[in-house]
């Protein structure tokens, strides 16, 4: 069988060679010798920069000393995944602490205006069936999406278990008794038979290293701790405050591109300040149809969302149940024979690519009025050099009068001064300054987890994985007996990362019940294991490595400057749906291969 389908939806002429040498030009002039470098944590002078606005400040309690089966560290949608399905087994003794004043995680954090989910609310949303609840639109906004954390967090009896407002900072490993002693910052002092760290991917924000950056004397602050005390306003704009403000905003990735037009409708002046355009492409939200509701069978989440992350994983699906614009890119990118086989051509492929980037670019030049502006607001580089978005007013906004676009042509901003923003030489004077620049990614987890862990023969996390992670299927490390991890490094990487913690979810809860029941005391992975299973990632990892580092500088290939600790944060390579394969299969095997138990009662 060799006929193909068409590998673009519209006949494009592509000069691929001319594109190439535009995408390099792009890349290079973006390249920084300080690459991850040039960010900086919210700590120190800039530790204002973090402080949560929606916690109580004079919050107090009394330090508690007590001892658990299972510590969850962070309330996201890890940590609420976790504790769900430990309550499913029967687990009552757990405890979760989180920094925040409530769970939610990302969506505690994030509700700027605008703030939303790119991934449809039906597949995103975990356990609607179980809640008997359908989010109200195709895609959520942050208030519905923090209120369904809310839900999960009553449904299971969370609340009784969780120390809000509360940072954990070291976890110790008690060889003596087998058990992990954590410390916390209100002098809490746990002992707990197994630890599961759901920290969360986008957990630490970071602000970007321009020189002067503490020198403002205006009003500032990073979108993930977004004031409406100042701009007034809430999660749907209408910021009143900033009617008489001139506003600037660095960052145009996907923070930016959902409050930007909201900043553009309110603010007196807006100034958008780019080093690199996004993609974005239509996103064609819609209220939740009841016609779609009354359709829905027993396990229709599931299926939708097996589906959807088949699809976007670059698998085969005979039919696309979600098609939104995220499928729409993989139809676009991957050219099929007829029957549904990816083609291995990478001729075909590269081409389909460039022209899928040429409909994104040509969507600019229908909507953008001002020719240099739009020309300005283009991407130019590989379609997944970059997370892609989604927006239907971001890119019209850009027509309003009392919005400029600085284009610091991939040089970033220059300076900051007392009074506002310095790029090419120009200053920009600013009442307020806005910061969406976004999170460390995969970077040292200690530092952004904010703890310390120390396991057997007191050898600590970061020591073990200063070249980079180690473990067993992503989430259990050799040296660290009963404690667990939820990341996508080494693990499968979905564009639902919902549907990846809750496969993770499952199989933790799964080895800690398992323990449970057969007396196992410690569990951790052989070394042989780690080491074969990291040997899996590595070796399967070298294309996508090669793809990212043509690619122009972002959080996907650090900047353009992969350290060697890095390195190994890369993920399963045959593809999300097979890593969920992949454990499916080794839950079912009760031996669970891989894992060295020691039993109660015997010696440590």
């Amino acid at each position: 069988m060799t006929s193909t389908s068409k590998p673009t939806p519209i006949d494009i002429d592509i000069d691929v060679a001319a594109l190439n040498r535009k995408y390099a030009e792009e890349r290079d002039k973006r390249k920084r010798s300080d690459a991850m470098g040039q960010y900086q944590a919210l700590e120190g002078k800039f530790a204002a920069f973090g402080h949560d606005p929606h916690a109580d400040p004079q919050f107090k309690r009394d330090a508690i000393i007590e001892d658990i089966d299972v510590l969850i560290i962070g309330g996201g949608f890890g940590g609420l995944l976790t504790g769900g399905r430990l309550r499913e087994k029967g687990v009552q003794s757990l405890r979760i602490i989180e920094k925040g004043a409530d769970f939610g995680g990302t969506w505690y954090w994030n509700r700027y205006p605008g703030a939303a989910c790119d991934v449809e609310s039906y597949i995103y949303l975990p356990m609607l069936e179980e809640l008997g609840y359908l989010p109200s639109q195709r895609y959520p906004k942050a208030a519905e999406i923090y209120a369904h954390c809310q839900k999960l967090a009553q449904r299971f009896e969370l609340y009784p278990a969780a120390f809000f407002q509360t940072q954990v900072q070291r976890v110790e490993w008690d060889e003596s008794r087998q058990r992990w002693r954590v410390g916390t910052d209100r002098e809490d002092m746990i002992s707990a038979r197994y630890v599961v760290s759901c920290t969360g991917l986008l957990s630490t924000p970071k602000l970007p290293g321009i020189p002067g950056i503490e020198t403002f004397a205006g009003h500032a602050f990073h979108t993930s701790r977004w004031d409406y005390a100042y701009t007034g306003g809430n999660g749907d704009g209408n910021l009143t405050g900033l009617a008489d403000k001139v506003v600037g905003i660095i960052g145009t990735g996907s923070t930016g591109i959902q409050t930007i037009p909201h900043l553009a409708s309110s603010a007196k002046h807006l100034y958008v300040f780019q080093r690199t355009p996004s993609s974005v492409d239509v996103r064609n939200n819609a209220p939740t149809d009841p016609e779609f509701s009354k359709s829905l069978k027993p396990g229709w989440q599931r299926e939708r969302r097996d589906n959807f992350t088949t699809i976007v994983g670059g698998g085969y699906a005979p039919v696309d149940m979600v098609q939104d614009s995220w499928t729409d890119i993989i139809r676009s990118v991957v050219p099929r024979l007829v029957d549904g086989t990816p083609m291995m051509d990478p001729d075909a492929v590269k081409l389909a690519e460039m022209t899928k980037m040429e409909l994104t670019r040509r969507r600019v030049d229908a909507i953008v009025k001002d020719k240099a502006v739009a020309e300005a607001l283009k991407p130019y580089f590989n379609y997944f050099c970059k997370r892609p978005c989604f927006h239907d007013e971001y890119l019209d906004a850009y027509n309003r009068p009392n919005v400029d676009l600085i284009d610091t042509k991939g040089n970033g901003v220059e300076r900051i001064t007392p009074r506002g923003v310095v790029v090419a030489g120009q200053e920009y004077p600013l009442d307020c300054l806005i910061f969406a620049t976004g999170f460390d990614f995969l970077t040292d987890y200690s530092r952004e987890a904010g703890m310390q862990v120390i396991g057997t023969g007191g050898q600590t996390l970061s020591k073990h994985w200063e070249e980079g992670p180690r473990t067993l299927y992503g989430f259990m490390t050799h040296g660290f007996p009963n404690f667990f991890t939820m990341s996508i490094a080494q693990a499968g990487a979905a564009v639902n990362y919902v549907h990846m913690a809750d496969e993770q979810a499952k199989t933790i809860v799964h080895v800690i019940t398992e323990c449970m029941k057969k007396g196992v005391a410690t569990i951790q992975p052989t070394e042989q294991a780690e080491n074969e299973w990291v040997e899996t990632i590595v070796s399967g990892a070298k294309g996508r490595r090669a793809f990212l580092e043509a690619c122009t500088p972002g959080y996907y290939n650090y900047e353009g400057k992969r350290e060697r600790a890095a390195a190994l944060n890369d993920f399963y390579a045959a593809g999300p749906m097979a890593y969920v394969q992949l454990l499916d299969d080794w839950r079912a095997n009760p031996d669970l291969p891989g894992l060295e138990k020691r039993f109660a009662g015997t010696d440590p």
